[in-house]
């Protein structure tokens, strides 16, 4: 690993520096191992604060309600899949750099548009058979 940036794409990589990561016991399943073997990671990443990362990512990050983000805007990634510390620190990077990559996407303006002539045409004509139908099982009917 080093200390080289972790890669987002070709134009965005983040500093080591700006990555907090904390080894803790996992929970769950595991044997004697789970007692006594920190492999759990947590990984904090602070969206908020990050010089790295370009304002409309950060605002698009932001704005998603994810509940991994904390009130302060503080990306909190738990990542105990694995049994050993090596492999959860790389699951929770890769999770990390897949949230990073989410933010990169421009969504596409809606375009209102109005419905045509015909599908009104056909909605009404749709509701109008359905009330047929509906009258057609009435109780007067049948005297």
């Amino acid at each position: 690993m080093g200390n080289d940036p972790l890669p987002i794409n070709a134009n965005l990589a983040i500093p080591q520096s700006e990555i907090v990561e904390r080894f803790v016991r996992a929970s769950g399943a595991g044997g004697q191992n789970v007692n006594k073997v920190s492999t759990a990671v947590e990984l904090r990443f602070d969206v908020a604060g990050s010089p790295s990362l370009p304002e409309p990512v950060r605002e698009r990050l932001l704005a998603r309600r994810d509940r991994r983000v904390t009130g302060d805007g503080v990306l909190v990634i738990d990542a105990q899949r694995f049994r050993t510390q090596e492999r959860n620190r790389e699951d929770a990077r890769v999770r990390l750099v897949e949230f990073i990559a989410a933010g990169l996407a421009v969504p596409k303006r809606r375009i209102a548009t109005k419905p045509t002539r015909g599908s009104k045409l056909r909605r009404l004509d749709a509701k109008s058979q359905r009330g047929q139908t509906k009258r057609g099982r009435s109780s007067s009917h049948w005297e």
